[in-house]
């Protein structure tokens, strides 16, 4: 009897066996999360499909005055498909949104601004044309960057240069009167539509969403516009309090 050798196919056998089991399970619980996103993206779809198309009622009339400044982040993989990011930008326009902040990680969008200014900014006099002319803002992370390390220089400058001068405790109040004085203190972007793999804002520059209301909108590809609709009115029936 070979007790070394036998133990050893025994277990040989059994961790074959654990092994299959799991791989097993893995491709089952893959089929249920496939399953599960497919029905989820359908629903939505059909969601979309009765907002868009006015069945559902509750979504037509939107108060654009709470939605004066609307931030569309993008990831940039996704950015760099111009046709779509035109598209979700004709549909905003046909909702009535002005003023747009464009955002992607790497500077996609910003990179293809002349695109996106020559299709809404510089376009023809008709009434529908008129319609869809929009103010743009084109953001990246290096531009948070650049205006953080400026900012900071200058409240450096100003307040710790002087070894003899009060140091006070940095506030929100200091950034703002700093990006102030650099001329980059536009407003806060009321509502973002975040759109991408992950659910989180990107990189958008920090000290400009304290206020910002953001929704994740799932892949570019998959948008619809019925739900930007739901986004909105969502929205703007939220009523936001802010600390004193």
């Amino acid at each position: 009897m070979d007790l070394v050798g036998g133990p050893q196919k025994i277990l040989h056998k059994i961790s074959l066996n654990d092994h299959m089991i799991l791989v097993l399970l893995w491709h089952i619980l893959h089929l249920i999360v496939k399953v599960i996103y497919f029905v989820w993206e359908k629903m939505r779809a059909i969601e979309s499909y009765l907002i868009a198309n006015g069945i559902v009622k509750t979504y037509e009339d939107l108060n654009l005055d709470r939605v004066k400044y609307l931030g569309i982040v993008v990831d940039s993989d996704e950015a760099r498909e111009t046709s779509k990011v035109i598209e979700l930008l004709e549909w905003i326009s046909d909702i009535g949104v002005k003023k747009v902040c464009l955002y992607d990680r790497e500077g996609v969008l910003k990179k293809s601004k002349e695109v996106f200014l020559e299709k809404f900014d510089s376009m023809g006099n008709s009434e529908t044309n008129q319609k869809r002319q929009m103010d743009f803002e084109f953001v990246s992370i290096v531009d948070g960057k650049e205006t953080v390390a400026k900012a900071a220089n200058l409240l450096y400058k100003k307040y710790y240069s002087d070894p003899n001068s009060e140091k006070p405790f940095f506030t929100e109040t200091y950034l703002t009167e700093a990006l102030r004085i650099l001329g980059s203190n536009e407003p806060d972007p009321d509502l973002i539509l975040i759109y991408g793999p992950t659910r989180c804002h990107l990189g958008f520059p920090a000290w400009r969403i304290r206020y910002t209301e953001m929704v994740h909108m799932g892949s570019l590809k998959n948008k619809k516009f019925g739900l930007i609709l739901k986004a909105i009115n969502k929205y703007t029936k939220v009523k936001q309090n802010y600390g004193s």
